[in-house]
């Protein structure tokens, strides 16, 4: 499969105003990539990762340059508080990936209304400059999508269709901010329905846009039809928020990007037993550092650290992601990329990958009302248990990991097309 759009300039990109991406089945380099589950008797382990990544010491050194990272993450909605357990993956496989069968044919088509492109070619066109921050994610899929096998410029050919603007970029647009989110992409659609005939033949249900910043759940207020019909891959896959819509929305991971291969910590030298630090923005945190900020086994700390973020994760055994104003952070990926096993404090969240991986292998999902029986759940961890689910976050994380060129086993979700 070939990439058969040329990469997208304010020159190029008016000479067809459609980007198609196109996925066949045929001798698909990726179709290894990611196993699907297709049945509940077959399961496949993930590949060993031949490359071993260095050992390090546990001081008070940061072995990162990222210390002390101060959350930027806002809401326009009001935060909730249920207690619902989340809906977990089918634990049928024993290992992190279930079995993937044949490729899924599909294509992806989208529309950019000539007249947009140069004005505003910062919100339409991928990023020229390396990602970075909190909500990287949504530009580093932009990157990879126009990078990859899936483009295809014949319309005919397209099954889907990609909607290119950023919401992050949006919101850092003076002439657009917050506020104007809404009408921008009420404006967007409403072009692409009068100058293109994809939309209104299938009423945006094959169209998609992917957006990952928290304010992503508002930019559709003046478009419910791209909320209700299209496909959103998005970050803020919560069950209860407006604006997700579940078996028809796609979670999008929320990724910190890093340099480098992992560091490597052996599992004696990890002699905390859980740690959480961030903004004690939300009645779960809230609750969590209550219950835990006194405890010598459990470290749950709200705001800044005084010592290096990494360290402490290089420190522990088991790290919480806790929804903060929504279920997700980058904390999922944080906690990977040093080595400590995840457990998700997030009621009604949406997994990423969900359908792909067996989240019960390498995380421990606990339901927020659970917070006071915490340690007794993690001490209750066998240490061969937490070995295998050690192990497993060693297999998966390149999975929560994005690249300047898109690599095998990437973040990219070549399973959502």
């Amino acid at each position: 499969m070939q990439i058969s759009l040329p990469k997208p300039t304010l020159t190029s990109f008016p000479e067809f105003h459609i980007l198609n991406i196109l996925v066949e089945d045929e001798d698909d380099q990726a179709s290894d990539a990611l196993d699907i589950k297709t049945d509940e008797t077959q399961s496949h382990e993930l590949p060993e990762d031949n490359s071993t990544p260095p050992i390090v010491e546990v001081n008070d050194v940061a072995p990162d340059s990222m210390e002390n990272r101060k959350e930027r993450t806002e809401s326009q909605l009001q935060e909730e508080s249920q207690t619902t357990q989340i809906d977990e993956v089918d634990d049928g496989a024993p290992d992190a990936l279930d079995n993937r069968s044949e490729e899924t044919q599909s294509r992806l088509h989208e529309e950019v209304p000539t007249g947009q492109i140069d004005r505003f070619a910062n919100v339409l066109l991928p990023e020229s400059s390396e990602p970075g921050g909190n909500y990287a994610s949504e530009a580093y899929f932009k990157k990879a999508l126009m990078k990859s096998h899936f483009i295809t410029k014949d319309p005919s050919k397209a099954d889907f269709f990609f909607l290119p603007f950023s919401i992050t970029n949006m919101r850092n647009d003076k002439r657009i901010g917050v506020g104007g989110i809404p009408n921008f992409v009420r404006d967007y659609m409403y072009d692409v329905r009068h100058k293109y005939p994809y939309w209104n033949r299938s009423g945006g249900a094959d169209h998609f846009y992917a957006a990952c910043h928290s304010i992503g759940k508002i930019a559709m207020g003046k478009a419910a039809e791209v909320k209700d019909n299209s496909i959103q891959v998005v970050c803020s896959s919560n069950y209860f928020v407006n604006g997700y819509v579940a078996h028809k929305d796609v979670p999008l991971p929320q990724i910190w990007p890093r340099q480098g291969n992992p560091p490597r910590v052996e599992p004696s030298k990890r002699k905390r037993l859980a740690f959480f630090a961030g903004a004690n923005n939300c009645p779960t945190r809230q609750y969590l550092v209550k219950t835990w900020r006194n405890d010598t086994d459990i470290f749950a700390h709200a705001g800044r650290l005084k010592t290096p973020y990494a360290t402490e994760f290089l420190r522990s055994k088991f790290c919480f992601h806790v929804k903060g104003f929504e279920v997700n952070t980058a904390r999922i990926g944080d906690a990977m990329y040093y080595g400590c096993v995840p457990v998700i404090l997030a009621d009604h969240y949406d997994l990423p990958f969900g359908d792909i991986l067996n989240w019960k292998s390498f995380s421990i999902v606990v339901k927020t009302g659970d917070i006071p029986l915490m340690k007794k759940i993690l001490k209750g961890v066998e240490s061969e248990e937490y070995l295998r689910l050690l192990k497993n976050v060693e297999k998966v994380r390149r999975h929560f990991q994005w690249y300047s060129e898109p690599i095998e086993y990437d973040a990219f979700p070549h399973g959502y097309v």
